[in-house]
């Protein structure tokens, strides 16, 4: 049997760095479903506290997802859990993305990651392979090559 995984990432605003990753990416953040949390809190599985508003809609506030658009619902998809935690990073992380930007330029890239609030850490390489490892907006390393 083989297995699908999704990556929970720690951070400590989930929508804020769902929505900068789906746009590094390329991918959506997975639409909340408005009627299941309305179930939710009808039936008292929820309280109004577990949800906030977000880019105009209810989200629950403890978690976003993304994934590409065209897997958005399919079972097994690729997906970025962001999950709020108490604590900032302090640490390296033990282990992190590696973006394969697929011929893209990753100085331009880099350029525009840091527009956005990433910072670039180092250039690093194996052989004729070059990468840079580069920071999210809350720390998180990753690499572009």
């Amino acid at each position: 049997m083989t297995y699908s995984i999704q990556v929970a990432i720690d951070c400590s605003n989930a929508h804020a760095q769902a929505d900068w990753w789906a746009e590094t990416l390329g991918w959506v953040v997975e639409p909340t479903n408005q009627d299941f949390i309305d179930e939710m809190l009808a039936k008292g599985f929820a309280k109004e506290s577990d949800v906030i508003e977000h880019n105009g809609v209810r989200v629950w506030k403890d978690g976003a997802a993304i994934c590409r658009p065209d897997e958005v619902g399919a079972k097994g998809r690729q997906r970025l859990l962001f999950q709020p935690v108490p604590e900032p990073k302090t640490v390296k992380d033990r282990i992190h993305l590696d973006i394969n930007l697929d011929g893209d330029d990753k100085d331009a890239l880099r350029s525009t990651l840091e527009s956005r609030g990433a910072r670039f850490l180092y250039q690093a390489n194996q052989g004729p392979h070059v990468w840079y490892t580069m920071a999210d907006p809350e720390g998180n390393e990753f690499c572009i090559g």
